[in-house]
């Protein structure tokens, strides 16, 4: 199974309440008739999260596919670019991107009904190559990060090297975590655990914080 990840970003002027309106009732439908497609999943920023200024993105979707190849016709269809077109009317379209991801699932869990899905933008230290960067996030960060005893689901998605091709990607990743609510997400944060696992960041990942989004998820196909 192939997974996309497709970045969001709202045009000047539309607010978050618009932008999630219309990414829910114009590109949800437009996304459901894409060639092949398994599944699209929309995460959607909690509103509170825009209090202290503007986020990184507005919108973090995922789309499943049964192989690349599908996902590559996929994106060259006719409904892709009907998508395309549709978002362009209040999504930035220099601000979209789409990664494909390798998914390493660090803590099995199920997901609570109503949980806040917190998603971390990440990118390996500077000076770091690619494969050790990977291995440490998979083998020694993840199983850190899946002790913290309010996580309930953790999923690293890992860019795939086919992204690399033309390029560096905008991101190496996201680490993605599921939580019973924004409570509990504040209670692991004084947690032992998290301390730990905290510590450990400097290790393959920049200093300071990454940036995130707090989301609840909402599936459209």
């Amino acid at each position: 199974m192939t997974k996309l990840v497709v970045l969001r970003k709202r045009r000047d002027g539309v607010s978050p309440e618009d932008f999630q309106r219309r990414w829910a009732d114009e590109l949800g439908p437009l996304a459901a008739r894409l060639p092949g497609l398994h599944g699209c999943v929309q995460s959607r920023p909690l509103l509170q999260g825009y209090a202290k200024g503007d986020l990184i993105f507005d919108g973090f979707e995922e789309w499943w596919f049964d192989d690349d190849a599908a996902a590559d016709l996929a994106l060259a269809s006719d409904q892709a670019r009907a998508l395309s077109a549709a978002a362009a009317a209040f999504c930035d379209p220099a601000r979209e991107v789409v990664i494909p991801v390798e998914v390493v699932v660090a803590k099995d869990g199920k997901i609570p009904e109503n949980a806040v899905k917190n998603v971390e933008f990440v990118n390996r230290r500077p000076g770091m190559p690619l494969a050790p960067f990977f291995r440490y996030w998979r083998e020694i960060h993840g199983p850190l990060a899946a002790r913290i005893p309010v996580i309930r689901r953790y999923e690293q998605n890992h860019t795939a090297r086919r992204a690399y091709a033309d390029g560096a990607p905008p991101f190496e990743g996201f680490a993605v975590t599921w939580f019973d609510s924004t409570a509990a997400m504040r209670q692991g944060a004084t947690m032992p655990e998290y301390a730990a696992t905290r510590a450990d960041e400097p290790r393959f990942l920049p200093d300071g914080h990454l940036p995130i989004i707090v989301t609840r998820e909402h599936r459209s196909a």
